[in-house]
């Protein structure tokens, strides 16, 4: 079978364990399936999914342009204590910036490699869990807006990480924590204003990944280096393939390449 089409993330399900789908124009391909087969993966150009444009990708999919006008790569998604729409100030376009910053956002705490402070929009729970490749998460807080939900991760990286290790993530290389008793310590480290919304009780999420086997070693596979891939697929954590050679494939950070998958 032959699948061609620009890279998106992959779209999920939250089963055990998680179902993975790669969305194409024409077709879309629940990746679970490939687990266990030889698959060839080849670089066929760009396409920023922005502007549609064949060309060169810059940053998260999107041509450099686009990047740095567009209102949906603001320094505020990265950095969500720049937010600023609730005080009715513009950073590049107020309305889509109100539609998504004036929303409920979950602060939480989440066990990929280390344990990790992070933000979503409540209506990207369990996705963004998944993405980044969390075996657990719970949620510390639930915010009316970004900016408060920024302010209070801001609080809480003095004691936890905001990034995840991608190489101990993949090979499963996870401490052993107890994530309830992590979010019960941080009630006295919170902004006061966030206080209020802090919930003694939150439920814990468990994430299984479909992995046959975790690699001792990973080398990132980089298509616009090497330009054609085969290989057989041992699994799927976050948005990365698992290959038996110990390469990794991350779909994510991908997005806007044009590929071509024979299976």
């Amino acid at each position: 079978m032959t699948y061609q089409g620009v890279l998106q993330k992959m779209q999920t399900e939250f089963l055990s364990p998680i179902q993975y789908y790669l969305v194409f124009e024409d077709s879309f391909l629940n990746v679970n399936q490939l687990i266990g087969k030889e698959i060839e993966i080849s670089f066929q150009g760009y396409q920023c999914l922005n502007c549609g444009k064949q060309k060169k990708i810059f940053r998260q999919g999107y041509c450099y342009d686009c990047f740095m006008s567009s209102a949906s790569v603001g320094d505020w998604i990265m950095k969500p204590e720049l937010s600023t729409a609730h005080l009715d100030i513009e950073d590049r376009d107020l309305a889509y910036e109100k539609r998504v910053q004036l929303q409920p956002h979950i602060v939480y705490l989440a066990l990929s490699s280390d344990v990790k402070v992070g933000v979503t929009r409540k209506t990207q729970v369990p996705t963004r869990w998944i993405d980044q490749g969390a075996i657990e998460a719970i949620p510390v807080v639930e915010v009316p807006n970004r900016y408060l939900a920024g302010i209070t991760e801001v609080a809480l990286k003095d004691h936890f990480t905001d990034k995840t290790s991608w190489q101990k993530m993949l090979k499963n290389n996870v401490p052993n924590v107890d994530l309830i008793s992590e979010r019960n310590s941080v009630l006295q480290w919170l902004p006061e204003e966030i206080k209020p919304y802090f919930a003694k009780e939150q439920a814990l999420y468990k994430i299984d990944f479909p992995i046959e086997s975790y690699p001792t070693k990973v080398n990132s596979l980089n298509l616009e280096k090497t330009p054609l891939y085969s290989g057989k697929m041992l699994g799927i954590k976050g948005q990365y393939l698992l290959f038996e050679d110990g390469t990794v494939f991350n779909i994510r950070s991908n997005e806007g390449i044009v590929v071509k998958m024979e299976v």
